[in-house]
């Protein structure tokens, strides 16, 4: 069972982190904690599953990489874990995963590129294809930024 401190806890983990030294201790001084209890207690949490991950969600055109394609390749089923690290080792890379191939999609593997113009996206593309020595890829350009935003909990 969670405490009411529990679900204040959560819910201030819900908020963007504070853009200070600690944010831990400012979220801590907030709900009148100390911060090393209140590190325990997120570490339980995700011991137990409570929580699942941290994230941090960039807001790349802010930034100022206005151009973002989605690659998709087909990698052999038996280069996955080899072609894997290399991808997600390029710096313009975001997110890199694997998915089942659909008989009317052949790609089975994703890459999220990011980049200032459409060009340099297809140049990354291209150098990772190099990399890899994969030559059946698509890339898939974003129109527009969707808003990014998790489940809420206690509200």
């Amino acid at each position: 069972m969670l405490t009411e401190q529990d679900k204040q806890i959560i819910r201030e983990l819900q908020n963007d982190l504070p853009l200070v030294r600690r944010p831990f201790g400012a979220i801590a001084e907030k709900l009148g904690m100390n911060e090393a209890k209140l590190i325990e207690r997120i570490k339980l949490f995700i011991e137990d599953g409570r929580i699942r991950r941290f994230g941090a969600a960039v807001r790349h055109r802010d930034l100022g990489y206005v151009a973002n394609a989605m690659v998709v390749w087909q990698v052999p089923d038996d280069r996955i874990r080899e072609v894997g690290p290399v991808m997600a080792g390029f710096k313009e890379v975001s997110h890199c995963y694997q998915r089942p191939r659909r008989p009317e999609w052949p790609y089975n593997f994703y890459t999220m590129v990011h980049g200032q113009t459409r060009e340099e996206c297809e140049q990354v593309a291209e150098r990772i294809a190099r990399a890899t020595g994969l030559k059946t890829y698509r890339l898939l350009f974003s129109t527009a930024e969707l808003k990014k935003s998790s489940m809420r909990y206690f509200e």
